[in-house]
């Protein structure tokens, strides 16, 4: 399996959807592949109502590197860092909304700032449903702008046994847009059970 020398930034908001946000740092962890780390405050909270306890822990113990939110002089908050790509997972429609406006008010929008001005991948992973007419815009801003949008929307083809299969299966096809490879990632190959 290939890797990047390159590390991967993920950040972490209040959006529901935490799940994906483990599963990509361990699926990434198990390749190898060097991760670094922002959880909002919210972020947090999410992962402590939709995941066991010690979901925030577990994250922490896979970065390679955690940085705060309010710390505006870390590594990520300058364009002259090398990093492979970063992914905001989950994203709330309040940071995409900053990102799409240029707002950098904490370390998560103004590196999402960096990957944009440097023409680096910036995946928004939103999970936001109905979506009204500003969400529709801030995305359009957001892409117009260089973002990669990548909403939460699980396949089902594979028949997924549970939710944690079914989080691994969208966590796996979003590390390949990525570019990576995950060995044994069911793909769609146009065969149909009867």
């Amino acid at each position: 399996m290939e890797h990047s020398n390159r590390p991967i930034l993920l950040a972490v908001t209040g959006a529901s959807g935490a799940i994906y946000s483990l599963k990509f740092m361990e699926i990434l962890r198990d390749l190898g592949q060097e991760v670094h780390l922002i959880v909002s405050e919210a972020g947090k909270l999410v992962l402590r109502l939709e995941v066991e306890e010690g979901g925030y822990q577990a994250m922490i113990q896979m970065a390679y590197r955690v940085y705060r939110p309010d710390d505006l002089a870390a590594v990520p908050a300058s364009g002259s860092s090398r990093w492979q790509a970063m992914v905001i997972l989950p994203c709330t429609m309040g940071t995409l909304a900053s990102i799409a406006h240029g707002f950098s008010q904490n370390l998560i929008h103004r590196a999402a700032d960096c990957f944009l001005k440097e023409h680096r991948p910036l995946v928004l992973v939103p999970r936001e449903t109905p979506l009204n007419r500003t969400h529709l815009r801030n995305m359009l801003l957001a892409q117009e702008a260089g973002a990669l949008i990548y909403p939460a929307m699980p396949g089902f083809y594979s028949r997924p046994k549970d939710i944690d299969e079914m989080a691994s299966l969208f966590v796996g096809k979003l590390i390949e847009f990525i570019g990576f490879r995950v060995d044994g990632l069911r793909v769609w190959d146009g065969k149909i059970d009867r």
